[in-house]
């Protein structure tokens, strides 16, 4: 039995033309951006916070924008309110012991968000039970709901206000496609801030 030889440099290239293809259809998701932009604006200016969650490599990258707000991105500012709620270990262990995993973010945001607040969701899927439930409270508490998915919005895009759903069906892309989004809006929001000041 003959095995294929596995070719480095082709199975790069093969990434890359998978990323490009993705990228090439990002300016469609500009109107959402935008939207994005003027919510993380409104929720920022009105003394409100941007809470993340999600799960995996989502978790990872909710932790890395939390940290892009309350650090800095590249200008030098002050903290924007952010918190990522895949951080604190002893909650993430306690409530699905006591309770279940599906709830952990719900709890948290119940606990934690606000009218005003910003309650951002990424799920490649649109599926992630604990997300989606995140979100629909997100909504009862009168904070503002986003979504950040891929493939075709799963439940997601039915639950959150916004939407920017990444017509991908491969997880690492869409989450490369995600990764871009969140450093464009801080690219975006230092901006704003610096024509303010």
């Amino acid at each position: 039995m003959s095995q294929e030889t596995f070719k480095p440099a082709e199975s790069f290239q093969a990434a890359l033309d998978r990323h490009h293809a993705t990228f090439a259809r990002m300016h469609d998701y500009l109107p959402q951006a935008e939207q994005l932009l003027a919510l993380t604006r409104e929720c920022l200016a009105s003394g409100g916070k941007v809470l993340w969650l999600g799960n995996g490599g989502s978790a990872a990258d909710c932790q890395h924008l939390a940290a892009e707000f309350m650090v800095r991105y590249k200008r030098e500012r002050g903290p924007l309110s952010s918190i990522a709620l895949t951080t604190d270990t002893s909650i993430l262990t306690a409530h699905p012991n006591d309770y279940a995993f599906e709830t952990v973010f719900e709890r948290q945001v119940r606990g934690l968000a606000r009218p005003g607040d910003l309650v951002i969701g990424l799920t490649t899927s649109g599926q992630s039970e604990n997300v989606n439930l995140a979100l629909a409270a997100a909504n009862d508490v009168g904070a503002t709901s986003v979504a950040l998915t891929g493939r075709d919005g799963g439940k997601v895009k039915d639950i959150a206000r916004l939407s920017i759903i990444i017509a991908c069906d491969e997880t690492a892309r869409i989450q490369e496609a995600h990764m871009f989004i969140g450093h464009w809006l801080c690219e975006a929001l230092d901006a704003a801030l610096a024509q303010e000041a």
